[in-house]
């Protein structure tokens, strides 16, 4: 993976087809000791946002690689203060050798990316969670043996992670459904991109009829209905996205091998009823364990090894 090395990570469309199915197997190599890598060098997490499954799996992913971690709170940093992010930006860049960032607007990460010359890992925004993706196309490889023809159904938000699993499935040759109601649709810019992307090979569907997109899917996904940001709208927002629940009934309609993820927190009995995510068909403490693999992955992939 030495064509990453020094690269960026904003997008997942950053990435070729062929260079995501390389960091997956990659990251399947190293979670199952096939190989041993080491990377003497200092991660930044720079994090306006809580977090657990992604602080805790990239702090662990660099400690195991030999590699040490910093973590840059906002609020006991000078960005909490005010300090203009292009200083900030260049400042970190002369300390680290890699800046993993989680925050609200893509455009401040893109404007650490143009200010700093280490690689730039979008660690999550409101536009994007391209980590998180990586951790699910590995999970979905373990449970079926391969990504394209697979069909992944999400529920709910149109929110970062339903525009990261639009490009991620078109890269990858895997069909994909969004449903969500009308007025909570994902990135409609990032729909086309998918869509160009797949040129006619796999399926990309915007619905909201959730029974169309449950039908034969082999992956049903969902999310919180209200993200960090947003939470003074989740009551409101309950009635509106209740039909989207993946409930019992939902999981029967799909295919006789459907697996279930979610991307974590779960407000359960919300967008996920307990009995299915402590269910024989749910794959989501796998996926939560595979944040770490694969975060491994990319930063070996983007600073190299030693």
């Amino acid at each position: 993976m030495d064509k990453l090395k020094g690269r960026d990570l904003l997008s997942l469309s950053d990435l070729s087809s062929d260079e995501l199915k390389e960091l997956l197997q990659l990251a399947a190599q190293l979670k199952y000791g096939k190989i041993n890598l080491k990377c003497n060098k200092v991660l930044g997490l720079l994090f306006s946002k809580a977090s657990t499954r992604t602080r805790v799996s990239f702090t662990v992913a660099m400690y195991q690689l030999g590699g040490q971690v910093i973590d840059l709170n906002p609020n006991v940093t000078q960005v909490s203060r005010g300090e203009p992010l292009v200083d900030t930006a260049r400042v970190l860049d002369r300390y680290l050798d890699i800046l993993a960032i989680r925050t609200f607007e893509q455009k401040d990460l893109e404007t650490f990316a143009n200010y700093a010359k280490i690689p730039v890992i979008n660690a999550l925004t409101d536009r994007e969670h391209p980590c998180q993706i990586l951790a699910d196309f590995l999970t979905v490889q373990e449970c079926f043996g391969k990504l394209e023809e697979i069909t992944l159904s999400y529920f709910g938000d149109g929110n970062n992670v339903a525009n990261s699993l639009l490009l991620g499935c078109a890269m990858i040759g895997m069909n994909v459904r969004i449903a969500t109601p009308a007025n909570y649709l994902p990135n409609m810019e990032i729909v086309e991109q998918a869509k160009s992307i797949a040129n006619g090979k796999s399926e990309v569907i915007v619905t909201e009829d959730p029974q169309l997109a449950v039908k034969d899917a082999q992956v049903l996904y969902t999310d919180v209905w209200a993200s960090m940001g947003q939470e003074q709208e989740a009551n409101n927002r309950i009635p509106i996205f209740q039909p989207y629940q993946v409930n019992e009934k939902l999981v029967e309609s799909a295919s006789d091998d459907a697996i279930v993820l979610h991307c974590l927190p779960a407000h359960r009995d919300e967008e996920i009823t307990d009995g299915v995510i402590e269910g024989e068909r749910s794959q989501v403490w796998n996926q939560a364990e595979n944040r770490m693999h694969a975060q491994k992955a990319l930063l070996v992939s983007l600073l190299g090894s030693d």
